[in-house]
């Protein structure tokens, strides 16, 4: 029985090769569907991974609170009459009002009385000098309370975390980020070192695992450079560097940069608009998932409350945005997988054309065939195994140009392509199937040929 079966093979393998051009033509619908297949898929598997390494950057079910900058009067000269109106409203409506912006005490009240939220920390931004044996670099100073390294998943790579009396007194401590070690330590530990941030001098405890951030995620989502930054507890910050609630000579000159007894430095919030607020934004992490937008509301009624029903904030859950995009990455992915699975269809179809039109060619074959002794079986098998060794063939030559096409997206493009084990085995099974199924209506045809009349064929 197997000696007949690889006789039969043989015989197809035999018929595929003494049409070259006609089989290579034949396989290219499934050779580019595959590779199609096998692309998006890698497309769509880069896109999941971005979702997710964003979502690891946002953190979990955070929320994050930030200062809303106004407009200007003179900023959008094309605004409609309604929007004016509605404007003067508003501001007739809130004048006389004051708000202290966004401070300390909104963190310490969001801490205490939502339930909801397991953890909050208020955040300080500044830019300023770095400098380190005649090495200067401009980067970002951030006053953070403990649990920041937790809410964004920031591991140590070495040190240790700020402790309660560094945290509590204020203590002239930094955790640096990986860029700044290079930068400032390229030849050994950084712990126990002290640099100088504008005129403060901070002494390194920690420095932080660097984290591959994308730059159009730091821009889409506010996320900051870990890895170029440096961390002092906020108490630090507000002490030793700027209160934003004290009053100074040059605050009231309104100007953007002001001197201090440890430092010069600018603030990274600049206007008018956010000087008043003692922080640059307040990160809560609620419990679970379902808890978001109920905390969200309950925020914003507080933090309205606490302004004196001024909305000076703005409230931002990156998890849902990141999950809005997921979504319509996830719709266009389906486009794209249903498109090169019609180029699959396509290239079955053809091959069922082909195999159509070789019967036609070989009815003086088949009638030969049947006359010294195969049987309807062996026709059948004989024609099947053709069109399965073109689909098999171009499904193999397809795993190859769709592995080779992933790498040359992501070369010259900034698409993030993974090619999937999953995704080469649908692909191959998917082409296999195509030749089997569209193959048998032609094998079946060719089987149910009368013998006398193939005989009698011209």
């Amino acid at each position: 029985m197997f000696e007949r079966y690889q006789y039969i093979f043989n015989i197809a393998l035999e018929a595929v090769f003494l049409n070259k051009f006609r089989s290579m033509l034949t396989a290219l619908g499934i050779i580019f569907g595959v590779a199609a297949v096998i692309a998006m898929m890698a497309i769509g598997n880069g896109a999941q991974k971005e979702i997710l390494d964003q979502m690891k950057l946002v953190g979990v079910n955070n929320i994050i609170i930030t200062p809303k900058i106004e407009k200007g009067k003179g900023s959008s000269s094309n605004q409609s009459s309604d929007q004016s109106s509605s404007q003067s409203s508003s501001n007739e409506k809130n004048k006389g009002k004051f708000s202290p912006g966004l401070s300390l005490k909104d963190a310490e009240s969001i801490r205490e009385m939502i339930p909801t939220v397991q953890k909050v920390s208020p955040v300080v931004i500044y830019e300023a000098d770095v400098i380190r044996n005649a090495v200067r670099y401009t980067t970002k100073i951030s006053g953070v309370a403990p649990d920041f390294f937790e809410l964004f998943n920031i591991d140590l790579q070495q040190g240790e975390m700020f402790n309660t009396e560094q945290l509590k007194e204020g203590k002239a401590v930094c955790i640096i980020g990986s860029t700044i070690q290079s930068k400032f330590f390229p030849s050994g530990s950084a712990i126990g070192q002290d640099i100088k941030c504008g005129r403060l001098w901070l002494r390194v405890i920690g420095v932080l695992r660097k984290k591959e951030i994308n730059q159009a995620s730091m821009e889409n989502l506010g996320i900051s450079d870990y890895n170029n930054s440096v961390f002092a507890p906020i108490q630090t910050m507000l002490r030793r560097v700027k209160d934003r609630t004290m009053v100074t000579t040059a605050s009231l000159h309104g100007s953007s940069m002001e001197v201090y007894d440890d430092m010069i430095i600018s603030s990274s919030s600049g206007g008018d608009e956010v000087a008043k607020n003692q922080v640059d934004k307040i990160v809560v992490q609620v419990k679970q998932t379902s808890q978001i937008n109920p905390t969200t509301d309950l925020l914003k009624r507080m933090l309205l409350r606490r302004h004196q029903r001024l909305e000076d904030f703005e409230i931002k859950v990156p998890e849902l945005l990141l999950k809005q995009e997921q979504r319509t990455k996830d719709i266009f992915n389906i486009v794209l997988g249903c498109i090169a699975g019609i180029s699959l269809l396509v290239g079955g179809i053809g091959i069922m054309n082909i195999m159509l039109a070789s019967v036609m060619e070989r009815i003086k074959e088949i009638g030969i065939r049947r006359a010294i002794g195969a049987t309807k079986r062996d026709i059948v098998l004989q024609f099947l195994m053709e069109a399965t060794l073109l689909s098999i063939t171009g499904g193999l030559v397809g795993i190859v140009l769709g592995i080779v096409f992933s790498k040359l997206i992501m070369q010259f493009t900034t698409i993030l392509t993974i090619i999937s084990p999953i995704s080469i085995i649908i692909s191959f099974g998917v082409s296999a199937s195509v030749g089997i199924i569209f193959g048998y209506m032609p094998a079946k045809q060719a089987s149910v040929a009368d013998p006398v009349e193939s005989l009698r064929h011209e």
